[in-house]
Formats: structure tokens, sequence, C-alpha cells
């Protein structure tokens, strides 16, 4: 049997049926592959892949990054579930890592090498709320004029999960996890060009603070300015989790967020990261305003 492939209600993405990528030949792949680059975010249902066969279906797009500094771990649990059964508490670090990614954001872009690609697998899902999100930054880039396209095409932002976290509250201390580096903070260009199809993108996010060149203000304006007007329809698209699907989306142009919850309820997902190549992912560095005891905007505090 072929498999079926049916466009979302977007400007990207779509669903993929009639295949199992447990099991995923050459020329699976091959439909797989070329599927990805047309439409930046595929939706398998009902795979309930392994945490193995997610890792190996991983590795097809690249090298996995490992979520998990110094341990071999490539597909990590994204769970407020602990394993006594319990629910995380609202001052645990997991617990704010989540609710942190309720923000439009693109993976690792706050780490030197930025993620490629990134899947994500539901196994338990709360009977309200917990959706996932996707934003199409190519489409919003088409949607700039000509002028705006001119203001912003040469500029560039620090990227950094201190800075994210803290304007959502969260103020975490040097070096307590993946992300919180203390190496500098990555610079990254406004508008991306894609290495495969050459479209170009916005690439912001909750990560993204500080223009070089501007003040502290004027980079919030900018960059909340071009995100609020970004993720809007026909730009985004919602997906609502059942046990077992599975989606892969491309990082370097699209961003994404998780939907709140009740947070009383467990939602186990699956995470998978695969690397950015070097010649195309890879940012400078620089210092880090964000590091440990930086203090929220009184905007977002």
């Amino acid at each position: 049997m072929e498999p079926t492939i049916t466009p979302v209600d977007a400007s990207f993405g779509a669903a993929v049926t009639d295949i199992d990528l447990a099991n995923l030949d050459e020329a699976g792949w091959a439909f797989v592959e070329a599927a990805f680059i047309d439409y930046a975010m595929l939706v398998f249902p009902g795979q309930d892949l392994t945490s193995e066969a997610q890792t190996a279906f991983g590795r097809r797009f690249g090298a996995i990054e490992a979520l998990v500094p110094g341990m071999d771990i490539p597909s990590v649990p994204l769970s407020n579930r602990k394993a006594d059964g319990s629910v995380l508490a609202p001052d645990e670090h997991l617990f704010q890592t989540l609710r942190g990614n309720e923000g439009w954001h693109t993976d690792s872009s706050y780490m030197p090498l930025a993620s490629k690609v990134a899947l994500l697998s539901a196994q338990v899902v709360p009977p309200e709320g917990g959706e996932t999100e996707w934003a199409d930054m190519r489409a919003a880039w088409d949607a700039l004029d000509t002028d705006q396209q001119d203001e912003i095409a040469g500029l560039s932002a620090c990227h950094s999960l201190y800075h994210s976290q803290a304007e959502a509250g969260y103020v975490i201390e040097t070096g307590a996890g993946y992300g919180y580096h203390d190496k500098g903070a990555p610079l990254r260009p406004l508008v991306k060009t894609h290495p495969v199809t050459g479209r170009k993108s916005l690439f912001i996010g909750r990560h993204a603070y500080s223009i070089p060149g501007m003040s502290e203000d004027a980079s919030r304006k900018l960059l909340s300015g071009l995100l609020d007007v970004a993720c809007q329809p026909p730009r985004i698209h919602t997906h609502r989790w059942q046990p077992g699907d599975i989606v892969v989306w491309d990082n370097r142009c699209l961003l994404h967020r998780a939907r709140p919850y009740d947070v009383s309820q467990p939602r186990v997902m699956r995470a998978t990261r695969i690397a950015g190549d070097p010649a195309t992912e890879l940012a400078t560095t620089g210092p880090d305003k964000r590091a440990s005891g930086f203090v929220p905007s009184a905007a977002n505090s």
C-alpha cells in the first residue's frame, strides 16, 4: 500500500497515513524525506513507536542531539508525571521548563549548534488542552512588505534559555541543566535561508533578545512585534494529540509551542532532536547578559 499524504489547514504541514515507520524500507524513507522538504512538518497518526524505534527513525534525518549532556539518551521523556505516578510541582525545574515551552520557539537556538529536525510523540495526553502548535516562518517572511524585509535583513539577535525562562518568570542558576550554559549566547540572523530549499524565513521566537546596535527596549519591541504578526492564520496549525501519534518538523523554518492544560493531569511525550549541520546551524557566541540572576522585565514579571 502506498502512503497517503493529506495537507493540513495551513501554509505548511501534512498528515501521512498508510505507512509503518517502525519498518520503513528505502522507498518509504524516500517518500518521507521528500514530503518533509515539501511540507516542513509531518503528522504520523497512531504509530505507537517504542523509544528505540523513534530513535532509529530520527537517525534517518541526521545525528541525534544529546538532550542529556554526557549521557546517551537520544529520545527523552517530556513528562509532568514522575516515576512514582505523581505530577510535577510548580517549583520543580522540569515543570518550569515544560511551562516555558508554551511560548513560541525553535529548539536549541540557544545552543551553539541549533537543531535541524525535531520529533515528538505522545504516550499519555490530558482530556483537554496540551496540544502543540506550529507556525510557518517562511510564509511569515513572505507576508512582510519590502520595507519591512529590508529593515530586518541585516539584523541579528542573541538567543538564550536564561532570557526566555526569565521572561516566563523563572530565574535559573548558571549551568543548572541543558541549555543553561556559561559559554555565551549564540548570535543568529533574524532572517535565515534554508540550506535545502533556499527559501528565506524569520528566525525569531522566545529565546531571541538583544539585537546588536539597538536598545533593549527597541529590540524587545521589534522581536515581539514580528512574533505577533508571524504567528497568525493561515501560518499556524494546531495538533490535538492522540496516544501513538508522532510529529516531525523542520526547526530551521518553523516555530512551535505547547498549549496549556490542567497540570494535575498527566501529559507524557517523548522527544528526539536532530543536530544541525555545523556549516549552516553553528553560531558564534558572546556574553550572555541573561545568565544567573537576571530579573524579568516589568512587562513580563
